[in-house]
């Protein structure tokens, strides 16, 4: 208690794609790229976050840009502990002392004792002076402002850029998750290699990202067939190249990731027990992170489940305010809180 009146908690969402930062009665006061530039020859970091990502594609051979998560979980130790301690120091104007914060952790459902230990190490010689972790599902659904503690079933699906998680929640305690590594990042991938396969051209995985937003659906929607010109390298050749895609095409591309995150929603429906399934049917799916943001997502969830379906409100901020709420009220987050 001592040391709550003196200093502030942080809470993070270490996501694949994007990490988020949340100050104790700030807000949020980071939200950047989970990357990292990085020196081949002695590993010195060079950029994170925004500057990194700004980097990509664009760097000689001596220095690489990397994402140092993968599907979720920490993928390079060493990369991941000094972008933790980039993004924390990032917080010390908003901390009241030089003590070091109670820090809070999203995490994957189901990862591995080793995977739980190497955030939590990471965390703590970032800065932290305690961990814990919870389940990303739960935060998510405590960030879109479900009533997780009440005794009614809620279907969270969180679609991140490595995983997409589904779970079912209840009393505040996860009745079933299910999760599968097809995400944002498998979307981008997805667009990639379908203009390299039909176009033979190679294009960026920015510019992958890029035409996911623009052009991408899970389902057609009313209007004209928007169109893109796209530059590239012309695999044949060398030279830059432009074509034209339409938004019927990135549909395709993307659509066995859509397909396989849509079976992994009816896997957990089916897996629902059926006191819970019924409560379902009037509260329907809530989907958050920023895959939710796939237009025509929505309706084509409902046409598929025969449920209501709706989108969180800042659906990308939905894990890391979750986690920023639980600041608030330590019972509770010791009572979720998984081993750390």
């Amino acid at each position: 208690m001592f040391l709550r009146k003196f200093s502030r908690d942080v809470a993070i969402d270490l996501g694949t794609s994007n990490t988020l930062v949340f100050v104790q009665g700030e807000g949020i006061v980071v939200n950047e790229p989970s990357i990292v530039s990085i020196r081949e020859d002695d590993r010195s970091i060079l950029a994170v976050g925004n500057e990194a990502k700004a980097m990509i594609g664009r760097t000689p051979p001596e220095i690489r840009v990397i994402q140092p998560l993968k599907n979720g979980v920490i993928a390079d130790f060493e990369v991941t502990e000094r972008m933790l301690s980039y993004f924390i120091a990032r917080t010390q104007r908003w901390l009241r002392t030089v003590l070091k914060p109670r820090v809070v952790v999203g995490v994957p459902a189901g990862i591995t004792q080793v995977e739980r230990r190497a955030v939590r190490d990471s965390a703590r010689h970032a800065g932290a002076r305690e961990v814990c972790l919870v389940e990303e599902p739960v935060a998510a659904a405590i960030g879109a402002g479900l009533p997780i503690q009440e005794p009614g079933g809620n279907l969270i699906v969180d679609i991140g850029g490595g995983t997409t998680e589904v779970a079912v929640i209840s009393l505040a305690g996860v009745i079933f998750c299910t999760s599968v590594r097809v995400a944002g990042d498998e979307m981008d991938e997805a667009v990639l290699q379908h203009i390299k396969k039909q176009y033979n051209l190679l294009i960026g995985e920015r510019q992958a990202e890029e035409l996911k937003l623009t052009l991408g659906s899970a389902c057609p929607g009313e209007g004209p067939v928007r169109s893109v010109e796209v530059k590239g390298r012309d695999l044949a050749d060398g030279i830059p190249k432009t074509i034209t895609l339409t938004e019927e095409e990135i549909r395709e591309a993307l659509r066995e990731p859509v397909v396989t995150i849509v079976e992994t929603i009816r896997t957990c429906l089916e897996r629902t027990p059926p006191e819970l399934a019924a409560d379902l049917v009037d509260a329907g799916i809530v989907i958050t992170g920023g895959g939710s943001l796939l237009r025509g997502l929505d309706r084509l969830l409902v046409q598929e489940m025969q449920l209501p379906v709706k989108i969180a409100p800042d659906p990308m901020s939905c894990v890391v305010m979750g986690l920023g709420r639980l600041l608030d009220e330590i019972d509770f987050l010791r009572r979720i809180a998984g081993p750390a």
